[in-house]
């Protein structure tokens, strides 16, 4: 069984009555894609409440349509940004969805909503009687951690000790416990060892909700963030012909999941891979840690459906961080604005995190590799945004001095104009199988997971298919159980 929804009557009825003492109702699938389909008693309600407020409210903003407001917004069109060419320097259009305007800032809180609702519903997690456990790299503790706190139960937010001391600050004030990692981003097998430790310390009275295994993750994606894509280039009014590319880290897995969505939709698109090159696991088998935050690595995903996977860009991270300098010094602002980039364009630079950068690197990367003209697109995702790392500014320039308007024009020849095609894999059927093959060392012989699953993955045409027909099924649970908790 892919997804659990298996019923637990007992814990169903316990998980309504505390979310009909909190007020809680859970939006569908449906409602995430169409928040326009969202009750109006609901809308208005949502008027007083901040976007980062710790309000169960907050649940209907878990779409990609949320106003570009700090409180009181509803919903418009899909957040989406064009990055003018003046910065990517490639003649293709790339377009990226905007992470920031989610609930606590990053999309991950989407993620985290689909694996814990079904949970919940089903009475597969107890709320009153367990803690959601969120094993991360970054972004999706911290949406496990708000999630957990609007629906009123306990959580542990698990992530390397490494990451940015914004995340840690801000977790601390949200999710139960933090447990901090040895390691930096690519310390992932640290933070499955911390769940093992905790299954066997607390057996029963926690739920681990592991992005990297959770097919909640991957149909979140496929069907929330897929379908804002797919908005956008419709009322863009891009040729199918036209749509080249979707570019994403690898990170859990989980949004290379709309790039699944999107060749339904637009069967000659490549999917890009993004990963840092400091750890090429998909390049070249390979290991390390590297500055990218957020992403993951070291293994590959039980949830990534490698076989619809086209390419392998591998971004120096050194590339990422002088551009984050780029998108957020002064000297580095007007040496753009010096280069012909808009008000509006520069306005949106503080919309990247630093994967995002890494994002839009592969994404140049890959619209130079296929040597795409001007009315090709590429499609990328702004998982988070610059608010996330600002101390990294300060260790910057305390590593390598002030960023002046000579540092802006070498970090813009050389990273985003002069980006090449250097360490990109273009993937035959034999690199596919490779990359799959690699789960087997993390998953059956680590994790659990069997042989024979394994081997479906790869060779069962249904096995990735099954998922999206689950997605009718989850939101017949979710009204079924708020009308319980109404009574």
């Amino acid at each position: 069984m892919l997804i659990n929804l298996r019923r637990h009557e007992k814990i169903i009825k316990s998980n309504a009555a505390r979310c009909r003492e909190k007020g809680i109702l859970l939006p569908t699938f449906q409602e995430m894609i169409h928040p326009e389909t969202i009750d109006n008693e609901i809308k208005e309600k949502l008027k007083s409440v901040g976007l980062w407020d710790v309000n169960p409210l907050n649940l209907y903003r878990i779409n990609w349509h949320n106003e570009r407001k700090e409180s009181g917004g509803l919903f418009s069109s899909v957040n989406y940004i064009e990055i003018p060419r003046e910065i990517t320097g490639t003649k293709a259009r790339i377009i990226a969805l905007c992470g920031k305007f989610f609930p606590c800032g990053v999309h991950k809180v989407g993620a985290t909503y689909a694996c814990l609702a079904p949970a919940l519903v089903s009475g597969n997690f107890d709320a009153v009687n367990q803690m959601a456990v969120w094993p991360s790299t970054g972004n999706y503790c911290r949406g496990g951690a708000y999630n957990s706190a609007l629906l009123g139960c306990s959580s542990i937010a698990i992530l390397p000790e490494d990451m940015s001391k914004e995340r840690f600050d801000w977790l601390k004030s949200i999710a139960g416990e933090v447990i901090a990692t040895p390691g930096c981003e690519s310390n992932v097998k640290e933070i499955f060892d911390k769940c093992h430790e905790l299954d066997r310390e607390r057996g029963k009275h926690i739920v681990i909700f592991n992005q990297f295994e959770q097919f909640e993750n991957y149909l979140w994606h496929y069907e929330v963030t897929g379908a804002a894509i797919i908005e956008v280039l419709k009322n863009l009014g891009i040729k199918k012909s036209n749509v080249k590319g979707y570019v994403s880290s690898t990170g859990s897995g989980g949004t290379l999941a709309a790039g699944d969505h999107l060749k339904r939709v637009y069967p000659n698109i490549k999917i890009g891979s993004g990963e840092a090159l400091q750890c090429p696991t998909l390049l070249r088998n390979g290991f390390g840690g590297h500055r990218i935050e957020g992403i993951g690595d070291k293994h590959v995903p039980w949830i990534h459906n490698v076989r619809n996977t086209d390419m392998v860009l591998s971004i120096d991270d050194e590339d990422c961080m002088n551009v984050y300098r780029l998108f957020n010094e002064k000297d580095g602002l007007d040496y753009l604005r010096s280069c012909g980039v808009s008000e509006e364009s520069i306005s949106d630079l503080s919309l990247f995190g630093i994967s995002g950068i890494g994002n839009l690197l592969a994404s140049i990367k890959m619209a130079k590799y296929y040597e795409m003209d001007e009315a090709d697109v590429v499609f990328t995702i702004l998982t988070d945004s610059s608010v996330m790392y600002t101390s990294r500014l300060a260790e910057l320039e305390e590593q390598k001095g002030a960023f002046s308007a000579t540092e802006a024009a070498k970090v813009h020849a050389s990273a985003l104009m002069h980006q090449g095609i250097d360490n990109a894999l273009e993937l035959t059927y034999y690199d596919r199988l490779r990359i799959h093959n690699l789960k087997y060392y993390t998953w059956v012989e680590q994790q659990g997971k069997t042989y024979e699953e394994l081997n479906r993955q790869w060779y069962d045409p249904t096995y990735w298919a099954r998922l999206p027909k689950m997605t009718k099924r989850i939101d017949e649970l979710i009204r079924q159980f708020n009308d319980l908790v109404r009574q």
